[in-house]
């Protein structure tokens, strides 16, 4: 492909914040008319992101998203019931139950496969089993290109791309044991653009990227945790994951920005001085709000960056 626009949607990782993302879609949807499911050329979406992703190109209305959210958040992050609690803490056993968010993802999406979806769907995930990444891909590559993820149940992609360590056991798909691609790939822009020049041959001049994020809180540690430095204390448990997921977000817009012109990209994210835990339900009013917010004082900007 050479010539003409060519819009990527990016939507990052972050558990229940995935109520951000999905509500600013509603909000460019409703509020400026555009029409979000053909809007695109590309989009990708890690972890949570993959939920919404899979949303957009399944043609799933972002309020329903919102309400996916809302609906089962509380019992996707309902921790598991042991004999032995402390084998449900972190950095011992995962706390929540992964088939619980199979049967919700399974039930919101079918049976479709990634080789029945033609648009251009990119679902991050990392590959524990054999020590590398892993990018579930919808059937838009040559067919020599496309012999692994064809048969591959969309929510079975979106299932391993949201097994994040200490929330989350792995994720058998196919011969792959697989963990959340947000360890690697938290905000999957890079990941689709390099995908977009590569297989499909499009310019980097001619990309133009939307980039939703979940939230960033600065997690630090002190010089404190030098001597304490370990997994089950001086890790934070899952506030380190979280921590290396935010990192790797900021570190793909860091280079986008140096690969590509400032009006080649739209990063639409927000700083909290608190706490984002990934799994936070009661949170869900604020997420929307300030994803209201964001988008409200934004509005001009996102809709001459989509529209231009």
């Amino acid at each position: 492909m050479s010539g003409g626009v060519f819009r990527i949607l990016a939507i990052d990782g972050g558990g229940i914040r995935g109520a951000f993302p999905a509500h600013v879609l509603n909000c460019i949807k409703q509020r400026l008319g555009i029409d979000i499911h053909n809007h695109f050329d590309m989009v990708a979406g890690t972890s949570t992101g993959s939920i919404v992703a899979a949303a957009v190109v399944r043609r799933i209305d972002p309020a329903k998203v919102v309400a996916f959210y809302r609906e089962h958040g509380p019992v996707i992050f309902e921790r598991k019931k042991s004999l032995w609690p402390d084998r449900c803490q972190p950095g011992v056993q995962s706390i929540y139950e992964s088939g619980t968010l199979k049967q919700i993802l399974r039930k919101t999406f079918g049976d479709v496969k990634l080789g029945e979806i033609s648009s251009p769907l990119l679902i991050p995930a990392t590959d524990i089993g054999n020590g590398g990444v892993h990018v579930f891909k919808s059937a838009y590559q040559a067919e020599e290109d496309y012999q692994r993820d064809g048969n591959v149940p969309l929510y079975e992609a979106i299932l391993a791309s949201c097994s994040a360590p200490t929330y989350f056991d792995p994720t058998k798909v196919g011969e792959y044991l697989l963990a959340d691609g947000g360890l690697w790939a938290n905000n999957p822009s890079l990941a689709a653009v390099i995908d977009a020049k590569r297989r499909l041959g499009v310019s980097l001049s001619d990309i133009r990227i939307l980039s939703l994020g979940t939230g960033h809180a600065k997690t630090c540690y002190g010089t404190r945790y030098a001597k304490g430095w370990g997994l089950l204390s001086g890790w934070k448990g899952k506030e380190f994951i979280n921590f290396l997921m935010s990192l790797q977000g900021q570190t793909t817009n860091n280079y986008l920005q140096l690969m590509l012109k400032p009006d080649q990209i739209l990063r639409l994210d927000f700083d909290s001085d608190c706490a984002l835990p990934l799994d936070d339900c009661s949170a869900l009013d604020d997420l929307v709000s300030n994803a209201d917010r964001m988008f409200t004082h934004n509005s001009s900007r996102i809709k001459n960056f989509l529209t231009n």
